[in-house]
């Protein structure tokens, strides 16, 4: 960790931190979640797999980030009308270079994915801490309402590092008054449906640590290695391998390098998917219309998930086990969309737009 004096310096500063982060790892949930299932059926097995593999560990990281959340005293909450961005858009942690669009899977969309898992080693130190003196950053482009946050971070990495770095400066600072959250509203390995990375509840620095590390890791690598500690493929080298063709192999106590995966070949069909819309909203749907009524319906299902979640984070983890059934209704609302094209827009397909703030909109 580095000796960097933190920007965070209160409490309030670190909420509004993680409820950043809360934002942020579900803003990464849209466009995998798209690119998914615009896979045409039965084809491009192992680009699903990969895809699928990583959504899993981004509903981990939205969890683990809630679990930091609670165990600092605050209450996480997915169900503001501004926590979803309207896509493009860029990430909460001020990354203003580039924007994060909903589109099929395609070239373009998997070199958006790399720029999300980026690692944390910016180009320069400029570009590391851009606009550090700025007040607050609410980044250009950003939904209104993105938490205030000092400065921008190159890197989903580096953003976190601040964050422990405020936990470490606020822990010292008054030692025994940082980690009083309720500990009932930690989210632990029970309740947790799926595989993808062990799920850790999180009572002191220690354990914050630990949570924050594996959300890092898991994202872009640890150190100069392609994986994490762990011992499993980050999802930037996940990515990575659907645009070189080959999977990264560990053989022993070997492994390839970044850019030179020497694994069995894997092939992408870049055209076996449905060609929809790049950042669709709801008012690209005719008034009316039955994809608009679809659109819609798709928006009310993602909303109930987010209900569900929130509840889930705030005294009643349980219900994280009915996610499940929730992500299958999302998954068969967006399907609908998926397959239909959208009058008017030159053979393009329709597309959930991911607007559960409009989930309550008069259908016509």
């Amino acid at each position: 960790m580095s000796k960097t004096t933190s920007r965070i310096t209160s409490i309030a500063q670190l909420h509004s931190y993680l409820h950043a982060a809360l934002q942020l790892e579900h803003a990464t949930l849209p466009p995998y979640l798209t690119a998914l299932y615009s896979i045409r059926p039965g084809t491009n097995l192992d680009a699903v797999q990969i895809l699928r593999a990583v959504v899993v560990e981004e509903m981990l990281h939205l969890t683990l980030a809630a679990n930091l959340l609670n165990a600092v005293g605050g209450t996480p909450d997915l169900t503001r009308p501004d926590f979803v961005p309207r896509y493009p858009a860029v990430l909460p942690d001020g990354e203003t270079d580039f924007q994060v669009d909903v589109q099929r899977l395609s070239v373009d969309a998997v070199n958006n994915f790399l720029k999300i898992e980026r690692p944390r080693k910016a180009p320069d130190e400029a570009s590391r801490h851009r606009g550090a003196d700025a007040a607050a950053a609410c980044p250009s482009g950003a939904a209104p309402g993105y938490y205030e946050i000092v400065g921008s971070y190159y890197s989903i990495g580096e953003f976190y590092d601040e964050i422990l770095r405020g936990m470490e400066y606020l822990d010292a600072a008054q030692p025994g008054a940082l980690f009083i959250g309720d500990r009932s509203r930690q989210v632990s390995s029970e309740y947790y449906y799926a595989a993808g990375g062990k799920l850790l509840t999180v009572t002191d620095l220690a354990s914050a640590r630990a949570a924050i590390r594996l959300i890092a890791e898991q994202g872009e690598g640890h150190g100069l290695s392609i994986y994490d500690r762990e011992g499993e493929l980050s999802h930037y080298y996940r990515f990575e391998q659907l645009l070189l063709g080959r999977y990264y192999r560990k053989a022993g106590g070997t492994a390839d390098l970044p850019g030179e995966p020497t694994g069995p070949a894997l092939h992408v069909e870049w055209d076996a998917v449905y060609p929809i819309k790049k950042n669709v909203h709801l008012e690209d749907y005719e008034a009316g219309s039955e994809l608009r009524a679809a659109a819609v319906a798709f928006n009310e299902a993602y909303a109930g998930l987010l209900r569900l979640l929130t509840a889930a984070y705030t005294g009643q983890p349980r219900l994280l086990l009915d996610a499940v059934p929730a992500m299958y209704r999302v998954r068969d609302r967006l399907d609908l969309l998926l397959r239909n094209p959208l009058p008017g827009a030159g053979g393009l397909h329709a597309a959930p737009t991911f607007e559960p703030a409009a989930a309550g909109a008069v259908r016509s």
